[in-house]
């Protein structure tokens, strides 16, 4: 009797997740951010690298609330290269973060490992070099795992949670693939929309406003 209960949960969960996914794949779809270079500073190095004091200059909002791109860029120094003019995205915080794609770890002469944001400890150090001065870095840079951020109302409404990992279907039709590992980030500060690099936007076909679908999830 047990092992038939244990089935009959198993076959109940997965009708479950039949269904939501099959109602998320009748919905609008998710819109789709595709992320640039980018840098995220600090205090500290938003002094060293425009002046004491210096603030940010508000250019755009971006898709998250709060979060903006602003008019100021620097340049990013790796071993072997550098990239200029890359956009710092405002507004400032607890530590600095550069976001890049591993195909700009192969100009700067780093590898970046693919990362949820904020999860830089063991990163490879950068250089970098704003217009009053320049800092060094020893841990900063990585490739932004891909991730969806979500409401907790939307999360609630699909039964999804915070951290849980899906399947994504993304791209043009020509060239649409699967991805698998997206992170869910699910906050009441949150938008819905998907985020992934140019590396994996160019290699689906996939541009900025596109909409996206969950057909999967991690089997927890």
């Amino acid at each position: 009797m047990a092992a038939e209960s244990a089935e009959s949960r198993e076959n109940l969960i997965k009708l479950v997740t039949r269904l939501v996914l099959e109602e998320l794949a009748k919905g609008p779809g998710i819109p789709l951010g595709v992320s640039n270079r980018h840098i995220h500073l600090d205090r500290g190095d938003m002094d060293a690298l425009f002046g004491k004091g210096c603030e940010l200059t508000h250019k755009k909002d971006l898709g998250q609330p709060g979060q903006y791109a602003s008019e100021e860029t620097v340049t990013i120094k790796g071993p072997k290269g550098q990239i200029g003019k890359v956009r710092v995205l405002g507004p400032l915080r607890p530590e600095t973060q550069v976001e890049i794609s591993l195909s700009d770890g192969f100009t700067l002469g780093l590898g970046p490992p693919v990362r949820e944001s904020g999860k830089i400890a063991g990163t490879p150090g950068i250089e970098i070099i704003g217009p009053r001065g320049s800092v060094i870095k020893d841990g900063s840079v990585i490739a932004a795992l891909r991730h969806i951020h979500m409401s907790d109302k939307e999360a609630a409404v699909y039964g999804f949670k915070d951290k849980e990992i899906v399947d994504v279907e993304v791209g043009s039709p020509e060239r649409s693939a699967v991805l698998h590992n997206v992170l869910l980030r699910v906050s009441d500060k949150y938008a819905l929309e998907m985020h992934i690099d140019t590396d994996e936007a160019n290699a689906v076909g996939a541009k900025n406003g596109d909409l996206v679908r969950i057909v999967g999830r991690a089997r927890q």
